[in-house]
């Protein structure tokens, strides 16, 4: 996944029934029919608000980005009705109009959600399209269809101006981004999408109804993200249902730093439901955790398992990282367990894509890891064993 940077991944992760890994999001017979008379809601999401009016809904983007002094407003019509509407365009930091046709997203996390509501069509570019895991887009990568427009922290705008979407959407680490800026000066709207900032793995999941506004398809987002949530629950009751609990530790170093999951951080939310003794549950912080390798080893010795140890891939990558890995119980006994091992065809970590937007497999991935049996004939979809 492409959020910033590979290394701003690195620390926000650890910070960071059988399903093969190309399955779309989700496998569910979802027709597109909406029912209008019945709103979606937003339940888990704390940084999205949908608000419906008569004629067109009100999208409120909260946290675009950590500590962002101001929310984003968008108002969202189908393009017939546009025409008759009276808008305060001031109140607005867009109007866009729906069903979007053409489109350029920025993150990977994004390309799950088109492909669930069947919208994939609809993409014509994106930055860094190498780390664009899912076979259908890449498909469409190789024919040309989608456009590689440069990278994140500097879009080609020539290239995006020139392929004429009707909305950019984006993401920031602040508010100081000139490249969305040349953007809304050449008429095309941005929308910052908010969902890399979720504190819990549903609620970042539900970001899916955003793309199902924007398509003109609300009703078939909901019905996704209800089976993704039905699933998620059902798990971590399952998971509930074991009295032992096994210790768990993660992260590892970069530059003598060990960052990890904060207590609070929705990493940590999945090995709590995952029903596991995470040694640093207790903390405070939605984010990572910066420890010097003394504390670790102290509490972390005898964990008897490892998650997510940055983007190492076998034991012999993290002897030659640092001598101190290999000190450890879960080094010691091949209890060391990651997501980089599971990659699309020019070398993305699905995990980046798709992760965020099934939280109910990586749930079911950390379960089987844990409670070994629990999961019948499960096989794993993001995190393997190292090598």
């Amino acid at each position: 996944m492409r959020y910033f940077s590979y290394l701003t991944l690195l620390l926000l992760f650890f910070i960071g029934c059988k399903k093969p890994i190309d399955k779309k999001l989700p496998s569910l017979n979802t027709p597109e029919v909406n029912e209008v008379n019945n709103p979606v809601t937003i339940k888990y999401a704390s940084g999205l608000e949908l608000e419906k009016n008569s004629n067109f809904t009100v999208v409120t983007i909260k946290d675009p980005w950590p500590n962002a002094e101001k929310s984003f407003k968008y108002a969202i019509i189908n393009r017939a009705k546009a025409a008759a509407t009276t808008f305060a365009i001031v109140e607005y930091d867009a109007i866009i109009l729906t069903p979007v046709e053409k489109l350029v997203v920025t993150s990977t996390t994004h390309i799950p959600s088109l492909e669930a509501l069947n919208s994939l069509d609809a993409l014509v570019g994106f930055p860094d399209t190498k780390y664009i895991s899912s076979k259908a887009a890449r498909t469409k990568i190789d024919n040309g269809t989608i456009k590689d427009i440069g990278n994140n922290e500097s879009l080609n705008t020539e290239m995006l101006l020139s392929i004429e979407p009707e909305l950019v959407v984006g993401f920031s680490i602040n508010n100081d981004n000139k490249t969305y800026n040349t953007i809304k000066k050449a008429k095309i709207p941005v929308l910052y999408n908010g969902d890399w900032t979720e504190k819990t793995p549903l609620g970042k999941a539900e970001w899916i109804k955003l793309f199902g506004l924007l398509f003109e398809k609300e009703q078939q987002a909901d019905r996704i993200f209800k089976q993704i949530e039905t699933d998620y629950l059902e798990a971590k009751n399952l998971a509930s249902t074991i009295t032992s609990k096994p210790t768990v530790l993660s992260g590892a170093m970069y530059k003598d730093i060990w960052y990890l999951p904060a207590g609070e951080s929705f990493q940590t939310q999945f090995l709590k439901d995952a029903n596991v003794n995470y040694l640093w549950s207790d903390t405070k912080g939605t984010g990572s955790l910066s420890l010097n390798i003394e504390s670790v080893l102290e509490k972390g010795k005898k964990a008897d398992f490892w998650i997510a140890p940055g983007q190492f891939e076998s034991y012999e990558d993290m002897k030659n990282g640092s001598e101190h890995y290999s000190q450890f119980d879960a080094f010691k006994n091949k209890k060391v367990f990651n997501f980089t091992l599971t990659k699309g065809e020019t070398g993305g970590i699905l995990y980046y894509e798709l992760g965020q937007n099934r939280p109910d497999l990586v749930l079911k991935d950390m379960i089987n890891i844990f409670h070994p049996g629990l999961l019948e004939n499960y096989q794993a979809t993001f995190f393997k064993p190292l090598r």
